[in-house]
């Protein structure tokens, strides 16, 4: 059984910087990609950011030069850097593990990101 356990979310204004954690845990031998999905209030859910397990990354455009991925893979950790941060980040992000580009074989409970003044 895998278990994704979040972290990290919160009110902050805009402008503001926020660290999103999520540690992995369980059988997860061969899912080495983890990513980052947001599902904001009567929108889609959208693939924010991923990391391979050889640490090349993927971003949504809208995201692209103020958010960062990274993980420290003998913690099974991912960590999403979220800077400059806009209202229009408002949304709950879901942490996930699985494979690729889009990596979404298991996913969190998700975090509360409200950008706000």
């Amino acid at each position: 059984q895998v278990q994704l356990v979040e972290s990290g979310g919160g009110l902050v204004q805009p402008g503001g910087s926020l660290r999103l954690s999520c540690a992995a845990s369980g059988n997860i031998l061969g899912l080495w990609a983890m990513g980052w999905y947001r599902q904001a209030p009567g929108k889609q859910r959208e693939l924010v950011a991923s990391i391979r397990g050889s640490g090349s990354t993927n971003y949504a455009d809208s995201v692209k030069g103020r958010f960062t991925i990274s993980r420290d893979n003998a913690k099974n950790t991912v960590y999403l850097e979220m800077n400059n941060l806009k209202p229009e980040d408002t949304a709950v992000y879901y942490c996930t593990l699985g494979r690729g580009a889009s990596p979404d074989d298991y996913w969190g409970q998700g975090t509360q990101v409200t950008v706000s003044s």
